[in-house]
């Protein structure tokens, strides 16, 4: 796993101001909610993927977004990257203990959904 920079304020005096435009906790907010964000951390929720299983796995993203959302939450700690120095190099993501802390009630509220739909609604 390569380095990631985790937001903690465990040992922090003052809590986040959460509606400041400056609070770091907004970013994470806005990378983790964003279309794509929510895809990759539920897709991500059960096993480690390679950047083109994780395309194949998210329906209607392009290469270009999924590498901007992958770089955003590996950059907020939510997802490590590890690349393979073989020829191409082979890149593989997962979840870090932050992204699956945050990951888990996004997946509770996927299935909570997926639980109500009715079974004509399927996709």
């Amino acid at each position: 796993m390569t380095g990631s920079a985790q937001h903690t304020r465990a040992e922090a005096a003052e809590p986040y101001e959460v509606f400041h435009t400056d609070c770091p906790a907004r970013d994470v907010v806005d990378h983790v909610t964003s279309r794509w964000g929510v895809w990759v951390l539920i897709s991500l929720r059960n096993k480690d993927l390679r950047f083109f299983e994780l395309r194949e796995s998210i329906r209607g993203i392009s290469e270009k977004m999924l590498a901007q959302t992958l770089r955003a939450l590996v950059q907020d700690g939510l997802v490590w990257r590890e690349v393979e120095p073989t020829t191409p190099p082979q890149v593989t993501y997962g979840l870090t203990e932050f992204g699956r802390d945050i990951g888990e009630p996004l997946s509770e509220l996927f299935d909570r959904i997926t639980q109500r739909l009715s079974p004509s609604n399927a996709g």
